[in-house]
């Protein structure tokens, strides 16, 4: 519910961004916007920011009741009683002194208690920890559980080693036998997606999982179970307490819910005040961000033309939630004071031209202008910490730009912002810096990392150079990146780097998106006109990640990697084959196509093949177009 209330806010955002009053913005009277939320204290400042009314009630389609476990002791949350807690029962499961060790906290006897007939989701506070839970809890099942949806099950492991490419997940591969797996951002997008029908169609009755899981997946569960008041080593806020247990007991789908807290004896304290607490407030990410944030919005006001002046940006910046929520946040720094501060600052760095006045000077406010680099900036929606170092770097790739390979592409795509959480494997480094040929060896000198300094890191030798650190990292990322465009299996190379695979595809979409913003800010600037040839089709081999030949198929909507192999391995290599196809022959060729699929991939394919002619005639035309007193001289020499 957050997740929608966040979603109205940032639609009503647009819409004031726009100068549209919010009452008038709809064609009649009837339509309405109504954002919803069950963890939001602050109302009032979101109702005056969004000019909206609010209604607020507690009622719950399906109660959800709270409790806390503390060693045997199961408690109820009770706002009634003195300390928030009264006791409702002794869990009574017979633990023999082996799984008394392995299971301290009782999981077993809490999850037993409910699958497989009813779901349950266990919240854990890393995602190792989900993992070896997961384990946990089937080595010490009865074997009966493996019998239940046994066959569907069968067909879930199927399904993920296609995923795979021929590869499980050996945790998986032990787990989903009992109706188990976890769910965390280590996982694949289509291996998360897989493991959600399964909880939702009820094949998995329990599923192990982060705290991200709590916010905009819909899986709810008869009883949600929290490891411990932790997320990785911070405790719990109210707001994410409310998130995870909010997941038990949802209308037309399970008739009651109940939340279990598991808490130590020492935090017993810290978990009586987290239960009893208000909700915590919902702040701008303006002043989440406070410069990074107000500068790339001010910088997007004057490059839109949304406000001119530094006397408009201020009227805008009264109308953002950041303004309704400053007054009460700072009484060192007015408004204006902010506003005039973030202008100056992209002044400073060239992203903006124009003078500011002081509030003692005349009112009259000269306007503002984006300057070349600001346009660029905005346009390809970099970064504002990182539009120098992008622009230093790509300067210098000019001056000795390596395409043999496109290795030096790629560390010019690879997102600044994921550097700083890279720990590089040294051993790994060295292993693959090793295997690059001598030009390949090259990019890493140019770029600032001199071979030396791999090796020595890899024999645990002391470096006096210093080295940047972001640089380093940098390279080690692209190293990944270089990996997945030469084999296209994101399996192999998070083995090969030792590193989760929905780490590794998380980097691979940060790195098409970043390298299509990168192509974006080049084509703003004259002086990079080459990147754009370059990153054009850097920006599609990373957003399919595929072989080169599989690309213009990977374009037609619906085929994906493995459908454009069975294609081009039937002889439809390329848009135009495909467009002219047959379905009724595709049927015949490709296996497990149905018709409704082989019309749409045609038709798809024809739609596509059609953009790209009219976007050639308008070349054409384009380049055809000459004044009106020469023209007929000129037309007359074409055949």
């Amino acid at each position: 519910m957050e997740v929608k209330c966040l979603q109205l806010i940032w639609v009503g955002w647009m819409l004031l961004c726009q100068g549209i009053n919010l009452e008038q913005c709809f064609i009649t009277e009837t339509t309405q916007i109504i954002g919803m939320s069950a963890t939001l204290n602050n109302v009032g400042d979101l109702q005056q920011f969004l000019q909206a009314e609010y209604y607020t009630n507690n009622f719950r389609p399906v109660e959800l009741k709270e409790y806390v476990k503390i060693q045997d002791s199961i408690y109820e949350v009770d706002d009634k009683a003195e300390n928030g807690l009264t006791f409702s029962r002794l869990l009574n499961f017979k633990y023999s002194s082996n799984l008394q060790k392995m299971d301290p906290d009782h999981l077993i006897a809490l999850v037993t208690e409910v699958i497989p007939n009813y779901s349950c989701l266990v919240f854990c506070p890393t995602k190792k920890n989900c993992e070896n839970v997961a384990e946990m809890i089937c080595k010490y099942l009865n074997k009966e559980y493996r019998n239940h949806r046994e066959s569907k099950k069968h067909d879930l492991i199927k399904n993920l080693k296609n995923i795979g490419k021929g590869i499980l997940c050996p945790v998986l591969k032990r787990t989903i036998p009992f109706g188990i797996a976890y769910h965390h951002s280590g996982l694949t997008n289509d291996e998360r997606k897989r493991i959600e029908e399964a909880y939702s169609a009820g094949v998995l009755c329990l599923l192990t999982c982060t705290s991200t899981l709590a916010a905009g997946v819909n899986l709810p569960a008869r009883r949600v179970i929290l490891r411990a008041p932790y997320v990785a080593t911070e405790f719990l806020k109210k707001n994410q307490y409310k998130q995870m247990i909010g997941r038990a007991g949802r209308a037309g789908i399970d008739s009651a819910g109940e939340s279990i807290l598991i808490v130590q004896e020492k935090d017993k304290h810290l978990v009586r005040d987290l239960v009893n607490s208000p909700l915590e407030n919902c702040y701008s990410n303006l002043i989440l961000e406070f410069t990074k944030g107000i500068q790339s919005l001010l910088l997007s006001l004057v490059g839109l033309k949304i406000a001119r002046n530094p006397e408009e940006i201020y009227h805008f910046m009264c109308g953002t939630l950041f303004g309704v929520q400053q007054q009460f946040l700072s009484k060192e720094k007015s408004l204006s004071d902010i506003t005039r501060e973030a202008l100056e600052c992209l002044i400073e760095k060239g992203l903006l031209k124009g003078k500011i006045t002081s509030e003692k000077e005349q009112k009259s406010e000269s306007n503002l202008e984006i300057t070349q680099l600001g346009q660029a900036t905005y346009k390809g929606s970099i970064d504002l910490a990182y539009c120098d170092a992008l622009y230093r770097d790509l300067k210098k790739g000019l001056e000795g730009l390596v395409l043999e390979s496109c290795l030096h592409l790629l560390y010019l795509t690879t997102p600044y912002d994921m550097t700083y959480r890279c720990r590089p494997d040294w051993m790994i480094y060295f292993r693959q810096f090793s295997q690059l040929n001598s030009v390949e060896q090259k990019v890493a000198a140019i770029v600032g990392v001199p071979e030396s300094f791999i090796t020595k890191k890899a024999s645990g030798q002391a470096i006096k150079k210093d080295v940047d650190n972001g640089v380093v990292n940098r390279l080690y990322l692209s190293f990944v990146l270089y990996a997945l465009l030469k084999e296209t299996n994101i399996w192999n190379v998070s083995e090969k780097f030792n590193m989760s695979r929905g780490y590794v595809q998380n980097l691979l979409n940060s790195a098409a998106s970043f390298s299509s913003c990168v192509l974006h800010f080049s084509e703003e600037l004259e002086e990079f006109w080459v990147y754009k040839a370059l990153l054009t089709e850097l920006t599609k081999r990373l957003t399919y990640c595929v072989k080169a030949e599989l690309i213009p198929l990977m374009e037609v909507a619906g085929v994906l990697e493995s459908r454009a192999k069975q294609l081009y391995d039937s002889g439809y290599k390329t848009l135009a084959h495909l467009a002219n196809a047959d379905p009724e022959t595709l049927v015949k060729m490709i296996e497990h196509l149905s018709r409704r699929q082989a019309r749409q991939i045609v038709s798809s394919a024809k739609m596509l093949l059609r953009e790209k002619a009219e976007a050639l005639q308008e070349e054409v035309e384009e380049l055809l177009k000459v004044p009106t007193d020469t023209s007929e001289g000129l037309l007359t020499t074409l055949p």
